[in-house]
Order: structure tokens, then sequence, then C-alpha cells
């Protein structure tokens, strides 16, 4: 199975070795991992197009749903989200689980109403992922 490797995790400094970690995990399961940083390219868009082509030959999608300044990383979720468009399978893993409600309480500081479903992400991600409370390698032995 191709597995595409989604997450914020390539603007961390050592992000070549932590692709490098992912597809290793990949590969012991008998998988191969496609992760962002394979593409060589210059331009935002080149980038863009590269990620687009990798979730397209994917079979599934693992993505880091941690949150990233604050959220989930909007390119994650935009990647998701295309994966979702797709068909594909997608685990979303995350360190804390917790509902929305949980973390955040029934209204933000300007008083709008945070959503109550139970779920740790917004519903649209919650509803076209399985959300697994752990790590990346805790998504590759769920496929």
């Amino acid at each position: 199975m191709k597995i595409y490797i989604a997450g914020p995790d390539v603007f961390e400094p050592d992000a070549v070795e932590i692709g490098k970690k992912y597809k290793s995990v990949c590969v012991r399961y008998g998988h191969e991992g496609l992760y962002p940083l394979d593409n060589e390219c210059d331009s935002s868009y080149d980038i863009y197009k590269g990620n687009v082509n990798l979730i397209e030959i994917a079979d599934a999608v693992i993505a880091n749903g941690n949150p990233f300044r604050g959220e989930m990383d909007v390119g994650t979720a935009f990647e998701v989200g295309y994966a979702a468009a797709k068909g594909k399978r997608i685990l979303i893993y995350m360190d804390n689980t917790d509902s929305l409600i949980e973390k955040y309480g029934k209204t933000d500081e300007q008083g709008r109403v945070t959503e109550d479903f139970g779920h740790p992400l917004n519903l649209m991600l919650a509803q076209s992922a399985q959300i697994v409370n752990g790590g990346f390698e805790d998504c590759i032995k769920l496929l």
C-alpha cells in the first residue's frame, strides 16, 4: 500500500530525517511511504502539484493532526480534504483526542459557539477520517 504522509513535520529543522523515519516505518509494515519532501520543487505551485500528485497515487493518507500554530496545520487539512474527495482512506493521529468542548469550552473569547459533536477536530475533518489517539506508527498498525 502507498501511504501519503501529511503533516507540518516538513517545517521542522530535521524534516528530511523525520520523513526517512516515517518511510522506514512504512517499509517495516510492508508499505511504501510518500513524503512531501520527496518532490524536488522550487516554486509554491510545483510543491502544490507535487503533493497533489503524491496523494493521487497513494492508497491512504496518514496525517499529523496535532496543533501547529494553534490548530491542525491548514496545508495538512487541505491534503486530508483532497484525499477525502478522492475516496482515500485517511487516518489522523493526535496526542490529545479530547473533544473540542473539553479543550476550549462551550464558547471562545468572542462568545462564538464551539462545535459540540464530541470530536477532537472540526467535524469536516473528523467525519472524513479515522482519528487515532497516538502517533504515526499507531496508524500504520491499523492499516
